[in-house]
């Protein structure tokens, strides 16, 4: 799946709630280059892998100037519940009612998968890296869950 944002576009305005009970929104990050990346479900083979790759480089990233929010549509116990397991080391945002993921353009995309995804409640695997102005710099549509901070720390 292609995202319908690209490079130079302005990132989609958001806000709720992380992991925490934090509210934040994407003015938070103004100043700083923000990873976020989209993933359908907490607790999954490929979700884990992707998030554990973050979490252990995550002082690496975060040496680059960026932060790391991840975005899910479950909620905030099952984020909590994620990173607890996981002991990630960055937030993930609940996206309950799928607003940020639309926004993004990765809940309820073009195709059959895409569409299935959509209509269970699950988001596209997609990362937009987005600058300290607000603009996405890098889109990665089919990220390599394994390597996914590797690919990261390559476009920061």
């Amino acid at each position: 799946m292609g995202a319908a944002l690209k490079a130079g576009d302005p990132a989609p305005d958001f806000a709720g709630v992380t992991t925490d009970g934090t509210r934040v929104r994407l003015a938070d990050y103004r100043g700083r280059t923000l990873v976020l990346y989209f993933y359908p479900m907490d607790d999954t083979p490929g979700c884990t892998k992707q998030a554990c790759s973050l979490r252990d480089h995550n002082a690496e990233i975060a040496a680059k100037g960026a932060a790391i929010l991840g975005v899910s549509t479950q909620d905030e116990a099952s984020h909590r519940r994620f990173t607890e397991k996981h002991r990630l080391n960055f937030p993930l945002l609940a996206d309950r009612d799928g607003k940020v993921g639309r926004a993004y353009g990765v809940l309820g995309g073009a195709g059959l998968l895409s569409a299935a995804k959509a209509f269970m409640g699950m988001a596209d695997r997609v990362t937009f890296i987005i600058d300290g102005k607000g603009r996405i710099a890098h889109v990665i549509d089919r990220p390599d869950v394994s390597n996914h901070a590797g690919e990261v720390l390559a476009l920061l």
